[in-house]
């Protein structure tokens, strides 16, 4: 065999090894959906979809430029209340009241603040240095605070006293995910700036600390969010059952329907991006992440950019994020801050990197889809199983097996833990590694 028939053959191996894959997890699904129902399979499939561009944003950040993001769930809520903003019904009893003059007096109070701080700043250029200028630069971001404060603490407390919150502008959802992940790369371009710098364990707690201020601000951003108190009924951009059963369709059909047309809009939307994605990460640009992924010195010394490579990819992959989470936000038709917790919106994410196979778009695409449905499948099939061991031992006189309900929902934990270790000990790469082609 010639070196290019052996090359052309190591190259394909991945290829065959993924497809048969991908076949395999349709497999798994048909089952699934054999099992639980059409419409059941129909919402698995359209939050695993949600979850693969959530877990795509994190393959950049981390596949290509080997940076560690654990603020995946602050991104996420901030594409649910991104969406909630934007296609949320008009709330009447805020637009007719004295909040909006209220929240443009706090607008043009936090625009003073930042002007008083950016000519703090700008004193450097007058000769100011050392103590002198720190605490300048303190003095402003204080009195910045105290200005912004003044003004948005009688507007919040007006807000939820008399509207309960603003409400949204009632368009449709899309536009919601597009703000969604517009917002999310705002935020991200000013946490980059300040913490990619670190080194790759302080950046870690960095953008976990990151998250958390995210989630208790949301939470208690009440005028805005409503807070705990949750927001419902989200619209969708699709027709829903509802409106189906209203044109004579039967409930078991229009809940197929309309889960249906949501996957189709979903899909197609994870397939353009993850068409882009493929085409920049499979020529120059994806070469330099590469480079500087693999040795940041040595392309730091070519001329290249790190932190503004880096920068750019931590912003993209919030992005998505932020997209994924106004998504799920949608589909599910209610945005609780409550509800978000980190193994399900930032741990879980992480093992479907891992396990897919990070720096690899279509392993990372196989282990959300793999990961989220074993997630979500295995709460029933544990209740299977301990319902017919609690048979057993009851016909052995042993008693039933208690709470059933909740010990079925944490063995979600364990099995999420089994297909870890099996993954990472016959594939430590991931089921489809990254294959980098040296020959083009």
């Amino acid at each position: 065999m010639s070196t290019a028939e052996a090359k052309v053959r190591l190259l394909d191996r991945p290829l065959y090894r993924g497809i048969a894959l991908f076949i395999a997890l349709f497999v798994l699904v048909a089952a699934a959906g054999v099992s639980q129902g059409t419409a059941s399979m129909l919402l698995i499939l359209v939050q695993a979809t949600g979850f693969a561009l959530i877990a795509l944003g994190l393959n950049i950040q981390w596949g290509y430029g080997g940076l560690f993001n654990f603020a995946i769930m602050g991104f996420m809520m901030v594409g649910g209340a991104a969406v909630t903003f934007i296609s949320y019904p008009v709330n009447p009893a805020f637009w007719d009241s004295e909040g909006p003059m209220l929240l443009g007096r706090a607008l043009l109070a936090f625009l003073i603040g930042l002007g008083v701080v950016y000519a703090a700043r700008q004193t450097r250029r007058l000769g100011l240095r050392g103590f002198g200028y720190g605490l300048l630069v303190v003095l402003a971001w204080f009195a910045a605070y105290v200005i912004y404060r003044s003004q948005i603490d009688p507007a919040a407390a007006y807000i939820e006293s008399t509207a309960g919150f603003i409400g949204g502008l009632g368009l449709n959802p899309v536009l919601g995910w597009m703000f969604g992940g517009l917002l999310a790369a705002f935020i991200a371009f000013f946490v980059g700036k300040i913490s990619l710098g670190l080194r790759t364990d302080y950046l870690a707690i960095a953008t976990i600390g990151i998250s958390e201020i995210l989630r208790a601000l949301i939470k208690n951003m009440d005028w805005l969010t409503r807070g705990t108190m949750s927001v419902s009924p989200m619209p969708w951009p699709t027709p829903l059952p509802q409106a189906l059963q209203a044109q004579g369709v039967g409930i078991a059909e229009s809940f197929v329907q309309a889960r249906l047309g949501f996957l189709v809009l979903a899909v197609g939307l994870l397939v353009i991006v993850f068409y882009f994605i493929q085409r920049a990460y499979g020529g120059p640009w994806g070469r330099m992440m590469r480079a500087i992924r693999d040795n940041h010195i040595a392309a730091s010394s070519m001329g290249k950019d790190v932190k503004g490579r880096q920068l750019e990819l931590f912003v993209l992959g919030s992005v998505l994020m932020g997209v994924g989470g106004a998504m799920l936000v949608t589909f599910s038709q209610i945005f609780d801050p409550s509800g978000y917790q980190p193994i399900n919106h930032t741990f879980m994410i992480w093992v479907m990197v891992i396990v897919g196979g990070a720096g690899n778009s279509w392993g990372v695409l196989l282990g959300s889809l793999l990961i989220y449905v074993v997630w979500i499948l295995s709460d029933p099939v544990a209740q299977l199983i301990f319902l017919n061991l609690s048979q057993v031992t009851q016909n052995l006189g042993w008693g039933a097996i208690p709470e059933i309900d909740s010990r079925a929902l944490q063995m979600r934990v364990f099995v999420l833990g089994v297909v870890i270790t099996v993954a990472l000990r016959f594939a430590p790469k991931g089921l489809i590694p990254e294959v980098i082609r040296h020959d083009r």
